[in-house]
């Protein structure tokens, strides 16, 4: 290893001014700097980025970073840029021809570069990246190798042919939710051996409950008692772009002090920026998102996370839940749940799945016909199709057996989901019992099961004041004042 425990500490405290390591954290960065290829998990907002930043500046050669969202990529970028690191850059769709170039000119020289998967299938990038060292391939959030890799976005399962291109560097998988069953599939996927370090992923610090209603009228009016009893900032997770926007405006019209806007995928990019900063500089105190919002977002004061629709599995309200609390303190998951709320997520996975009919005419005639979800089927179809052996000898019924049992796994998922909703017992240890041997104790309420009532909390910050910055001068930053 090129640097003792010691200096790997003085090292901490010089470059990012923290006096010593998280839990883990030091432990995963002796494996990489070992050269080992290691799978890592460590909980939402436990400090992962730390496991790859350190050893970029330390070791010889450049880090790549998988990293699933723009989003996530300049905040990453401009927050190491405004502690000093200049030798980092991000590759990703913003950039123009002009600045994609220069950047690809000069790679040698950064220590650390953050791309997309799909980024990584560009020729002109991986010849590239092929000309320079490697030191440290890094996939963030790597449980969506598992999650998203068969359909949404394949080139997840692409990740292991960019790694034997680049002539096998040393490997960290990070994630905050990964299931032993997630485990396996990204150390499958990946075709490499992996040293697993896996620390607890249970928070300590939220609190769990879930709330019944009848119908829609009467979650709105939980949503509405629970919002006014909390004046801190908020999440409120929805499945439907439509509803989020309708929710957020009938919450301003509740709240109109209050700093409320809805953030989707549907949006435009620059928008989705603007949402993102405003909520992460303090101008917004609520807002009303899909799961497109939230991934790597580093604020530690949120304070509650409210669930208005289901996710689709066990990890992502995991996932999601975590980026309550990050500061330790206090705070709380609620999820809201009427029944007949499992057929969005159950539409959502025959929506991304082909059928019988379209497997058939997309061998047969390389196309579907257009539709609202074409694009994920035709993701999937293409992944398969070209990953399909030569010798096959009926493509089709091939392809429909791994749908099917892409189908069963996602199935699965959404009913250990609603087991937990529907279950008798302790939410924390439901919530966590697949992911690891013990449960810890919680450090406030434990969950609803347990005994706690929303009524009887109190997670206002009385200091809480909505910040004014100007919110031109964020969005100039990220767009100009802040080169890629």
């Amino acid at each position: 290893m090129n640097e003792t425990v010691f200096e790997l500490e003085k090292q901490l405290q010089e470059k990012f001014g923290f006096p010593a390591f998280r839990e883990g954290q030091k432990e995963i960065i002796e494996s990489v700097m070992n050269g080992n290829h290691t799978l890592a998990t460590l909980p939402t907002g436990s400090g992962k980025s730390i496991c790859y930043q350190l050893p970029s500046i330390l070791l010889d050669g450049v880090t790549v970073v998988v990293s699933p969202l723009i989003s996530l990529m300049i905040d990453q970028v401009k927050i190491l840029k405004s502690q000093g690191f200049k030798r980092v850059a991000a590759l990703n769709s913003l950039l123009d021809k002009e600045q994609k170039n220069k950047t690809l000119s000069k790679l040698e020289h950064y220590d650390l570069i953050y791309c997309s998967p799909e980024m990584l299938q560009q020729p002109v990038v991986i010849n590239r990246l092929k000309q320079i060292k490697i030191s440290l391939f890094v996939i963030d959030e790597a449980h969506c190798i598992s999650q998203w890799g068969h359909e949404f976005r394949t080139d997840y399962l692409r990740l292991k042919d960019v790694i034997k291109s680049l002539e096998e560097p040393t490997v960290l998988a990070l994630s905050a939710t990964a299931t032993p069953k997630i485990q396996q599939d990204i150390i499958h996927d990946l075709s490499i051996s992996l040293n697993k370090i896996i620390y607890p992923m249970d928070r300590t610090n939220i609190t769990y409950q879930v709330q019944y209603s009848e119908n829609h009228s009467e979650k709105q009016e939980q949503l509405v008692n629970i919002i006014n009893q909390v004046h801190a900032p908020t999440m409120v997770y929805f499945s439907s772009r439509l509803l989020t926007e309708e929710v957020s405006s009938l919450l301003k019209k509740k709240f109109p002090n209050r700093q409320i806007a809805f953030y989707h995928g549907g949006m435009e990019q620059q928008d989705r920026l603007l949402i993102q900063q405003q909520f992460m500089h303090g101008q917004l105190d609520i807002i009303c998102c899909t799961s497109a919002f939230g991934m790597g977002v580093n604020k530690d004061d949120v304070r509650l996370v409210i669930h208005y629709h289901l996710p689709s599995n066990l990890e992502s309200f995991i996932q999601e839940s975590g980026r309550a609390g990050r500061d330790g303190n206090h705070s709380v998951s609620v999820l809201l749940y009427t029944h007949g709320d499992e057929n969005i997520p159950f539409q959502m996975i025959d929506s991304e799945l082909p059928n019988d009919i379209e497997i058939k005419q997309y061998i047969d005639h390389g196309k579907l016909e257009d539709e609202e979800y074409s694009e994920i089927k035709l993701r999937f179809l293409d992944y398969q199709l070209n990953h399909a052996s030569e010798t096959e000898f009926n493509l089709i019924d091939t392809i429909k057996q791994v749908r099917d049992q892409r189908k069963k796994v996602k199935i699965k998922s959404l009913m250990d989901l609603l087991g937990w909703i529907k279950s008798d017992s302790c939410r924390r240890e439901g919530l966590f019992k697949l992911y690891q041997p013990n449960v810890r104790a919680a450090d406030y309420d434990c969950c609803d099961y347990c005994g706690f009532e929303f009524y009887n909390i109190d997670l206002n910050q009385k200091s809480y004041v909505v910040n004014r910055t100007n919110w031109e001068g964020v969005l100039n930053d990220l767009f100009n004042g802040v080169s890629f």
